[in-house]
């Protein structure tokens, strides 16, 4: 399984910094959003498995972001955080079906428990994949099948198309053999040969030429990791 994806909804520049950088430091995929409106938008488009809200927010209120993806995706997990003497808005947004709430200023390591905790009691991580736009094919993640122009038609693995999932979530930032082998195969690194995403690395790069025509898809970032390119994939 592929590390969470988490929505991060939070006007406030520093807050919203410090949980950013928890979440991708203990391996989350993270989306993020300053404004209520801009907030609806990513939860309704981005594949996502849990939101932290903020319920003071320019564009809107954060009950009503609430509301609206209870609306679109009602299993979709949402936490919110509330400010000293936003006592009766966390009790609305309980009401309206937040999993859990959080008080600010809070610890980041008890934010990071809850998010773990709610992940955990979620009936489904979401199976919205990451929109890939191939120059010369597409992807159709529930066949796991690659087709080009040409007609050629490879099928992933599923290790495969878990690798080129936690690849397009994290389009354009370099990632480095420990962390997929922590983030695709759920495994520790320590002691493990990072051999392995390389044979997987070569063997999904056979598959995607063809779709792919003279564009380099998966790059190599020497002596750092690996790279899916980020004009392949809908920005975040």
């Amino acid at each position: 399984m592929s590390a969470p994806c988490i929505l991060t909804i939070e006007d406030d520049p520093a807050i919203r910094r410090g949980i950013v950088d928890s979440l991708k430091a203990t391996g989350h995929v993270v989306w993020q959003a300053d404004r209520a409106d801009t907030g609806i938008e990513k939860a309704l488009s981005k594949p996502c498995d849990l939101v932290l809200l903020d319920l003071v927010l320019p564009g809107g209120h954060g009950l009503d972001v609430l509301a609206e993806i209870r609306k679109q995706k009602p299993t979709l997990p949402v936490i919110v955080l509330t400010a000293k003497g936003e006592e009766q808005d966390r009790v609305k947004g309980l009401r309206l079906g937040a999993e859990d709430s959080v008080g600010t200023p809070f610890c980041v390591v008890e934010l990071l428990a809850r998010v773990e905790a709610v992940l955990l009691r979620s009936p489904a991580r979401s199976a919205q994949h990451p929109s890939i736009t191939f120059p010369l094919g597409k992807i159709n993640w529930d066949s796991r099948e690659i087709t080009s122009t040409t007609g050629s038609t490879h099928v992933l693995s599923e290790r495969e198309c878990a690798l080129l999932d936690y690849l397009s979530r994290n389009a354009g930032r370099t990632i480095d053999r420990n962390e997929l082998l922590q983030g695709v195969w759920q495994i520790e690194a320590k002691g493990v040969t990072t051999r392995t995403v390389d044979m997987h690395i070569a063997r999904l790069r056979e598959k995607l030429a063809p779709a792919c025509g003279a564009a380099e898809a998966i790059k190599t970032v020497r002596g750092k990791g690996y790279m899916l390119d980020s004009d392949l994939v809908e920005s975040t």
